[in-house]
């Protein structure tokens, strides 16, 4: 029971704190690192690229139309690609469940 108890500690923790985006205005889409939480009604992390230019911050739902991507996840809102990393991982665990 005391179990049950933590896990609804964290999870209220967890949605009180709120939302956390990516936030910048850069060049590059990879070059963004400084993270923010979001106030009260801004719901969405989003993401908007013009003129050669990247803009992360939080926004509203309502606010959230073509060309801004908007997602609602922490930190959803990063485009650091995944690299031959993920592939090997998934290879190796391939391997592993055949021999197991």
């Amino acid at each position: 029971m005391k179990l049950y108890g933590v896990l609804i500690l964290f999870l209220s923790f967890s949605a009180a704190c709120g939302l956390r985006c990516y936030t910048c205005v850069a060049a590059e889409p990879n070059s963004c690192t400084e993270i923010i939480t979001c106030s009260a009604p801004f719901n969405r992390c989003s993401s908007l690229k013009t003129n050669g230019l990247v803009s992360k911050s939080c926004m509203i739902s309502v606010a959230c139309i073509p060309p801004i991507k908007c997602c609602e996840k922490d930190l959803c809102n990063g485009a650091v690609p995944t690299g031959p990393g993920v592939t090997l991982l998934l290879l190796s665990s391939a391997l592993m469940m055949l021999f197991i």
